[in-house]
Formats: structure tokens, C-alpha cells, sequence
């Protein structure tokens, strides 16, 4: 059956919070709105509203009320409304979360995870488009995971939930509707695992999340130039899978890395730095990057002109080709 991305995670939610009576799902109007994109409707009428709350608008206070619950026993899944609202939230992540069990000498751990729905793509105002990946993946002890396709987002969301470290769970909002033949519950590749979504022998391009659907999208389009790219999804930026990706590029000689976020210092250089670190030789180009502009995310009526699309994919091919 046809499912799509946000009833995948909606049924993720559910199966984890009936399997263990320790999962609980709190943030800004995840109860009895079901939030805002519905991810966690009807979960308050089924599980109750001691395991499916709201809370205040204080993201600092959603993170610190989760990691004082896991030092309990209890499995938070806490929701960021918008990627913009967690930077509030940053100094808990990035100061408590990530190093609790480090600086506990590994007899504490927090079973935390942190959904937020993120990227452009649905005409939203300031601070509702933002890819903050980076920041993320860059600090030490959290797992960041991002789905391209219905069937990931449940298999990784319920994965992260049974993880005993801290994860960062990254949902594609323009993909929320994104539709998949598919059977629940599903599980597939694990954490550490990238996925050859398309095989190619001309070039390969990389991308998670929001950005996978468009790879997927100018790999056909490109059959008409006579281009055979290779897709391969990420999905997990931490843990990363080097051998999947050094395996690709050998295949193919080309890289492309795509991401919504800016391309300065964004997670594509680290993409790019592995592959020319330990495939250098079989490059028949450098590993090329698309991404957002180096610019604050625009408003609605420009994101068009700042996301990564398919021409501009294929553009950057083409400058591959050319060396």
C-alpha cells in the first residue's frame, strides 16, 4: 500500500510507544493538535496525556525536561516545531546531550531523541527553513540521521528511539507527503548505512533527505544527455558511511554532493574531504558541491532560486565532465 513519509513516522511513534511504556512524545502542540504536521496524530487519545503532552514555547526547557526524564529510565521523543526553533534548545544539545556520557564515564546515558522537521520547499516564513545539520553532526556524542523515503524514516526513527545514545533525527517537511509502496512495520539498512538508490556509471551523486527525491529526479532527467549517475542516500550523516561512498566514486570517478544547506561549511565539505582522502586516485574530476546560497534562507517567493534543483544538479555534472 501507498504510505507516505509523515504516516510512516506517525506509525513509528505509535508502535514504539506501544511496544515499551518508557517512550513518551512531548514538544509544542504534539497532543491534542497533533502537531503541526500531524506526525503525532492521535497518539494522545490512544497513549494518554501523561505519555503524549504539550509543553510551554521554551525549547531550552523541552531538551533539559527530556534529559533530566532519561537519567530516569524514560525514552523522551521530544519535537522541535520548526528547525529554526532549535537553536534556543542548542545549548542543552550540543552542552548536556551530546556529553552526558562522557562525562559520566559511560554509566549514563540518555536515550534522547530530538525530531526536527527541517529544510525549505514549503513557502514557510523566517526561521521555518533552515538545514542546521552541520552544527549537529560536528558535535561529538550525537547520532544525526536524516530519511529520504517512507520506508527509512520508519525503520530509523524506530531505530533511534531503541538507541542508547542521544539522536538528532532530521525530517524532510517538503517530503512529508512523499509516497511509497509500502508494507509497516518495515526495517532496513541500520544506522552507518548509506543506500545505492540508483545505480549509475557516470557519476554519483550523494544527498540525504529532502535532496534525495531531487537527485533521484535529475538521475532520469539526465538520461536524456546520455549520463548514467548513481544516487546513493546517505541517510545517517553520524555515523557516516565511508566504504559505501569510496566504493561508489571508485565505480564511477565523479562526485557530486548535494544538501539544502549553504554550501559553505556545510556537511557536503566533510562528504567531499573522506572521498578525495581516501579515493583521490580514482577521481577523474574534483568532488563538486550543490547547496543552498551563502545567505540567511530567503523569503517564500525566492526559495525557488536558492534550493537545489534539478538544472542546477545536472549543471554541476556537466562542470565534472568537463575536467
Amino acid at each position: 500500500m501507498a504510505i507516505t513519509l509523515a504516516q510512516a513516522l506517525n506509525t513509528a511513534l505509535h508502535d514504539a510507544m506501544e511496544s515499551d511504556d518508557r517512550v513518551v512524545v512531548f514538544g509544542e502542540d504534539v497532543g491534542t493538535l497533533g502537531g503541526v504536521f500531524r506526525i503525532t496524530d492521535k497518539l494522545q487519545s490512544r497513549f494518554g496525556d501523561q505519555r503524549c503532552f504539550d509543553t510551554p514555547l521554551a525549547e531550552s526547557g523541552i531538551v533539559g525536561t527530556a534529559i533530566g526524564m532519561a537519567m530516569y529510565g524514560y525514552k523522551p521523543v521530544v519535537e522541535m516545531q520548526f528547525d529554526g526553533f532549535t537553536y534556543p534548545a542548542f545549548e542543552q544539545l550540543v552542552s548536556h546531550l551530546a556529553k552526558m556520557r562522557n562525562r559520566s564515564r559511560g554509566t549514563v546515558t540518555l536515550q534522547v531523541v530530538v525530531r526536527i522537521p527541517y529544510g525549505g520547499g514549503i513557502g514557510a516564513v523566517e526561521h521555518h527553513s533552515e538545514s542546521p545539520e552541520a552544527y549537529f553532526a560536528h558535535t561529538a556524542g550525537l547520532k544525526v540521521v536524516s530519511p529520504g523515503t517512507p520506508s527509512d524514516a520508519y525503520s530509523l526513527l524506530r531505530e533511534a528511539i531503541d538507541c542508547p545514545d542521544p539522536v538528532i533525527f532530521f525530517e524532510p517537511k517538503r517530503r512529508y507527503w512523499l509516497k511509497e509502496d509500502a508494507q509497516l512495520p518495515v526495517r532496513t539498512e541500520p544506522f552507518g548505512r548509506a543506500v545505492v538508490r540508483r545505480e549509475g556509471t557516470t557519476a554519483t551523486l550523494f544527498a540525504y533527505g529532502p535532496m534525495v527525491r531531487t537527485c533521484m529526479d535529475a538521475a532520469a532527467a539526465a538520461e536524456e544527455e546520455g549520463w548514467d549517475l548513481e544516487v546513493v542516500d546517505l541517510r545517517t550523516l553520524n555515523p557516516f558511511d565511508t566504504a559505501t561512498a569510496v566504493a561508489s566514486v571508485v565505480k564511477t570517478g565523479r562526485a557530486v554532493v548535494v544538501h539544502e544547506a549553504c554550501v559553505f561549511g556545510g556537511f557536503g565539505a566533510e562528504v567531499a574531504a573522506r572521498i578525495t582522502e581516501r579515493a583521490f586516485y580514482s577521481l577523474e574530476a574534483p568532488v563538486l558541491r550543490v547547496g543552498g546560497f551563502d545567505i540567511p534562507y530567503p523569503a517564500a517567493k525566492l526559495e525557488e532560486f536558492f534550493l537545489p534543483d534539478v538544472d542546477r544538479i545536472l549543471d554541476a555534472v556537466d562542470r565534472s565532465l568537463g575536467f
